[in-house]
């Protein structure tokens, strides 16, 4: 089956290159040059996966995400942003985007983000480890990819998901943000502040108080370990 991906951005040549990119490496490609346009192609060709530009007209790329994340279907989202935007990439990271790329990138990079992030999404062969990660009131399912705590069901992204499962796995063992961003994301490089807003994220959803963690506990200078509660 082709996989479609829906890329919004308001500046044509842009989009054009990134089509191109996708299109050679098999995709089915579908444009939006503004954020209304981007939730109605949404609703309209159910992409498995957005490249959504930050900086659009009419409505914001983080409001697009942010509704976006409200869908039941979770669409992926790899994030576009100008280099200089930090607070937005951060703030977009916060809001559930999957990924992100800074402007100027390499589409060759996209292609492989893109990817990464689909491949994840799809959750690939049953894994060799037990199917139910459990702590307490926490239960995570690897094959269904989906976690509950308390009998709830969590509304966790895609690498929410894969950094709870990483830490779930290996308790009481401390992994700096590098470890993290390779060992989670499959990055060899890239900005730290995402396994900290990550983190963070997961802190509000699984922790009772995010401010006092019980569970994702920081080491300070060195990164996170995950403490089982056995509650």
């Amino acid at each position: 089956m082709t996989q479609r991906v829906l890329v919004v951005d308001d500046d044509q040549t842009v989009s054009d290159v990134i089509r191109r990119y996708l299109e050679n490496d098999g995709f089915q490609v579908s444009l939006a040059a503004d954020g209304a346009a981007a939730l109605e192609a949404v609703e309209r060709e159910k992409p498995h996966l957005v490249v959504l530009d930050l900086m659009l007209p009419r409505i914001s790329g983080l409001q697009v995400c942010r509704q976006l994340r409200v869908r039941p279907d979770g669409v992926p989202i790899v994030m576009l942003t100008a280099r200089g935007d930090e607070a937005d990439r951060i703030l977009g990271l916060q809001l559930g985007a999957d990924d992100y790329l800074t402007k100027p990138f390499s589409p060759r990079e996209l292609v492989l983000r893109v990817r990464s992030v689909l491949r994840r999404a799809a959750g690939g062969p049953a894994p060799e480890r037990p199917e139910a990660l459990t702590d307490g009131g926490l239960v995570v399912h690897t094959t269904s990819r989906t976690a509950h705590l308390a009998g709830s069901e969590l509304a966790l992204t895609l690498r929410e998901f894969d950094l709870l499962v990483h830490l779930m796995r290996h308790p009481s063992t401390v992994f700096g943000r590098a470890e993290l961003l390779e060992q989670v994301w499959g990055w060899n490089f890239g900005d730290h502040s995402t396994v900290t807003v990550h983190v963070r994220r997961l802190r509000e959803k699984i922790e009772a108080d995010p401010a006092d963690p019980q569970r994702i506990v920081t080491v300070w200078g060195v990164g996170y370990r995950y403490e089982p509660t056995h509650a």
